[in-house]
């Protein structure tokens, strides 16, 4: 049986045991929470998290070496920022339309007395920009801060670019780091399995039934959005702009979406996701190296989603009317703020925070949603790596096509 079946057999399995543990008393699920889910997922996302800060510099460093000429890397770096703003627009477009129509927020439902939420101030965008160049590199690793890694990596694999001969070791160096560091995502996968199931069962076992009862038209608005996201918007852009079959796409991805369902962690998710955009569809090292680092840093179509049907919703439920100019505001906001607060703990959330407080809706709304976050999350993480590798399989196409011609 080949990786994906046991990760799909793990995660059915955890999905069954997640719901049974909603039926046993409280007290116990903790204690096989804490005891054995916990410790599984958490082993899991650490051992794949351990690879991510060094796989993120070698893959750059390789990535931006390998691309060769400046005009080259600018090309690319323009169509890969362009493809994630626009996918990012119209992940909310789509997600705003379907909120508006289900409305998941129905006024008199939900109890709002009793929320409270405390929102994280996030960064100012000109700040997070400045601080893109690192002053201490070995400072930015250490505390995984990804856009001043790439940064970092970015020179590295130019000086690497422009000096070529004279630096043939130094290059060859970072190309047995890359396989030692693949060697390893091999190894680590083989635990998949036992994570995936463990991660999944937590999720469902700690939201309970209830929660994700009495929010089940939100959840299915959000749901609902990320697949005609996925099936359509990038499926249009395989077809149209790579000029590729899209289903051969999703099947050649599909290992990497499994994972990143069940990490939750676009970062946790990146050496999967980037060994099979090279292995299985046939991306182009080079590119799949620049594109999808930079990608599961600052590409959220999936969070995107969740944040327009959360914003609708919270507006619902408070009886608040949104206007023209109040949707153009929360598609403005979260397509910059995709970027803007890349890099910070519980990103979905702040970003949300921003887009609240920014059309003057209850930022304490965000507490009715808290509690079956942690499921969408993994919904939403899987559609932010396709759309990361979308753009890189995109790319990689069209330049192998402008190789030959």
């Amino acid at each position: 049986m080949n990786l994906t079946k046991k990760i799909l057999i793990a995660l059915v399995l955890g999905v069954v045991v997640g719901i049974i543990f909603t039926f046993i008393p409280e007290s116990v699920f903790y204690n096989l929470d804490m005891y054995v889910l916990s410790p599984v997922g958490t082993i899991f996302v650490n051992l794949i998290m351990m690879l991510v800060v060094p796989i993120v510099f070698v893959s750059i460093v390789l990535g931006t070496a390998g691309l060769g000429e400046p005009a080259k890397l600018g090309r690319i770096g323009i169509q890969t920022i362009t493809f994630f703003l626009v996918t990012t627009a119209l992940a909310l477009c789509i997600s705003l339309a379907l909120a508006f129509m289900i409305k998941p927020g129905a006024e008199g439902v939900f109890d709002v007395s009793v929320a409270d939420f405390e929102a994280q101030e996030a960064p100012p965008v000109m700040e997070t920009i400045i601080s893109i160049i690192p002053k201490n590199p070995v400072a930015a690793m250490s505390a995984g801060d990804m856009l001043q890694v790439i940064a970092f990596a970015i020179f590295i694999g130019l000086a690497l670019a422009f000096l070529k001969d004279k630096t043939t070791g130094m290059y060859r160096l970072f190309e047995q780091a890359n396989e030692i560091l693949m060697f390893l995502v091999n190894l680590i996968m083989k635990f998949a399995p036992y994570g995936a199931f463990a991660l999944i069962a937590s999720a469902i076992g700690g939201a309970g039934l209830d929660a994700i009862g009495s929010m089940a038209a939100y959840m299915g608005t959000v749901i609902l959005g990320l697949i005609v996201h996925a099936a359509l918007i990038y499926s249009l852009a395989i077809w149209m702009l790579g000029k590729a079959n899209p289903l051969t796409f999703y099947k050649g991805f599909f290992p990497a979406m499994t994972v990143a369902f069940s990490t939750s962690s676009s970062n946790a998710t990146l050496p999967v996701s980037m060994k099979a955009a090279q292995e299985n569809l046939g991306v182009s090292k080079s590119i799949s190296s620049f594109v999808q680092p930079l990608g599961a840093t600052i590409n959220m179509d999936g969070t995107a989603i969740m944040q327009a049907t959360a914003a609708v919703f919270i507006a619902q439920v408070y009886a608040i009317d949104l206007g023209f100019t109040e949707i153009i505001a929360i598609i403005l906001t979260a397509t910059l703020a995709s970027i803007g607060t890349a890099g910070v703990p519980g990103v979905g959330l702040i970003m949300l925070a921003m887009v609240l407080t920014q059309i003057g809706l209850p930022v304490e709304g965000i507490a009715l949603i808290i509690g079956i976050d942690r499921l969408l999350d993994m919904l939403r993480t899987a559609v932010n790596i396709t759309g990361d590798a979308a753009c890189a399989y995109i790319i990689s196409e069209n330049e192998k096509r402008r190789d030959v011609s």
